[in-house]
């Protein structure tokens, strides 16, 4: 999962339903509350954390349309809406509503777990950038990366000598972790096409920048490759709230 053991309120008034999703996602690492109605959610949502909400839209009462709406107003909680309606305009109201995602039924529930998995590391991507948006210095296993000086540090505290280029490529990788980045997005993020740039020059400076950050250069561990897929930067990235003085 993208979180460990998030928690998921289920909110479907089909019983079966409600029982077979909460079954299989507490099978795959999830703790599961299954509630039937608004009242019942209302109640679950005061009593624990939410971290991701799954809303049938046909509810007694009020409806899931109405409560997305209304919980997208107070908070950014994370929300799947389940339909037994597929057209598009049900999908496209649900979305303008405020859901992350909509998914019709019938539906396997594999596919609503690899949903609730995508939308969480989307969350999380956001909670890192928007953590890091404005920073003067990010941190990530003891190094540090000054922003403002455009300068490297190791754990000691020592400069480490680094080029412009590698300096905005490890930015771009600390200003996105845990995310996989293709060579194309990368090129895009630091270099641009204008430079007649090619995606083998990322390969280079990636090479580069692991024989200064990488315990094991030939076994690195911070920045890996995904094949076929491109390169992941595994730490966490903090910011820092004063760098280190020249």
């Amino acid at each position: 999962m993208a979180n460990p053991s998030p928690n998921i309120l289920v909110v479907e008034d089909d019983r079966e339903t409600r029982t077979l999703i909460a079954k299989y996602l507490r099978n795959n690492a999830c703790n599961v509350t299954a509630v039937s109605d608004s009242r019942e959610m209302a109640r679950a949502m005061a009593d624990q954390r939410v971290d991701l909400l799954i809303l049938d839209v046909m509810l007694p009462g009020e409806d899931g349309l109405s409560l997305c709406r209304k919980v997208r107003a107070e908070q950014q909680t994370p929300i799947i809406m389940l339909t037994a309606r597929g057209e598009d305009i049900d999908r496209i109201v649900g979305l303008e509503m405020g859901a992350d995602d909509y998914l019709p039924k019938p539906f396997n529930p594999r596919e609503l777990l690899a949903r609730i998995n995508a939308v969480l590391r989307r969350q999380q991507a956001a909670n890192a950038a928007s953590s890091i948006e404005g920073a003067s210095t990010l941190a990530f296993e003891g190094w540090r990366i000054d922003l403002r000086l455009r300068e490297l540090r190791n754990p000691e505290g020592a400069r480490v000598a680094v080029t412009s280029a590698e300096f905005d490529l490890l930015r771009t990788f600390c200003e996105r972790p845990g995310r996989v980045l293709s060579r194309d997005s990368l090129l895009d993020l630091t270099q641009g096409r204008a430079t007649g740039s090619f995606e083998r020059s990322i390969d280079v400076l990636v090479s580069r920048i692991r024989r200064k950050i990488e315990p094991n250069p030939q076994d690195p561990t911070i920045i890996k490759t995904v094949r076929s897929g491109g390169y992941l930067f595994t730490p966490r990235t903090e910011a820092v709230t004063s760098s280190l003085s020249s």
